[in-house]
C-alpha cells in the first residue's frame, strides 16, 4: 500500500469517526471464517458498521478528528482491531454479548460513546444499561400518561360525581 492509498484511508476512517458519535474498538481475532461472517451479518441486521483497520491508520485518523478527544483509547489499540460504528449507545454491547453466548469474542477494546470513554471489556455491562433515545422517550411518555390515567380512571369508577372523584383520588394515594 502506497502512501497515497494510506492517506486515503486515513481520510476516509476520519470522516466516518467525526459523523458517528457512537464508536467501539473491538478485537475479532481468533473468531474462524463462519463466525467472523455470522458477526459481519449480525452487525448489517443492526445497522452497526463494522471494519477491520491497522492500527497505525486508526491512530491517525483519530488525530486527525477535531472535536473528539480519543487520547485515551490510543492504549488499546495494539492487537487485532476492528471498529463499529453505530447510531445507539447500546446496540453494539447488546450484540457483543449476545454474540459471546456462542464466541469467546469480539472483546471490546474501547467504546466512545455521547463524548464518554469506556476502556476494557469489563465495561461492556455499563454499555449494556446505556438506555437508547427511543428508550428514554418511552419512559418520558408513560410517566406522563401515568397521571392522565388515573383521572379518567376516577371519572369512571365513581360515575363522574365530584364526591366520588374525590373519594376514588384520596383512597389511591
Amino acid at each position: 500500500m502506497n502512501k497515497e492509498e494510506k492517506q486515503l484511508i486515513i481520510d476516509d476512517l476520519s470522516k466516518r469517526l467525526d459523523d458517528n458519535s457512537v464508536i467501539y474498538i473491538t478485537d475479532i481475532s481468533d473468531l474462524d471464517a463462519a463466525a467472523t461472517s455470522a458477526l459481519r451479518r449480525q452487525c448489517f441486521a443492526k445497522n452497526i458498521k463494522l471494519s477491520v483497520v491497522k492500527n497505525t491508520l486508526l491512530k491517525k485518523a483519530m488525530e486527525n478528528v477535531q472535536g473528539k478527544d480519543f487520547t485515551e483509547m490510543y492504549e488499546v489499540l495494539p492487537g487485532p482491531t476492528a471498529v463499529m460504528l453505530s447510531d445507539t449507545g447500546n446496540v453494539p454491547a447488546k450484540l457483543i454479548k449476545d454474540f459471546r453466548k456462542k464466541n469467546s469474542r469480539p472483546l471490546l477494546k474501547g467504546a466512545f460513546v455521547a463524548e464518554s470513554i469506556y476502556i476494557g471489556d469489563e465495561q461492556l455491562s455499563s454499555l449494556v444499561d446505556i438506555k437508547s433515545k427511543d428508550e428514554l422517550i418511552g419512559e418520558i411518555v408513560g410517566l406522563l400518561q401515568s397521571p392522565a390515567k388515573n383521572v379518567l380512571s376516577a371519572l369512571t369508577s365513581s360515575k363522574s360525581t365530584i364526591a366520588g372523584i374525590v373519594k376514588t383520588l384520596s383512597e389511591k394515594e
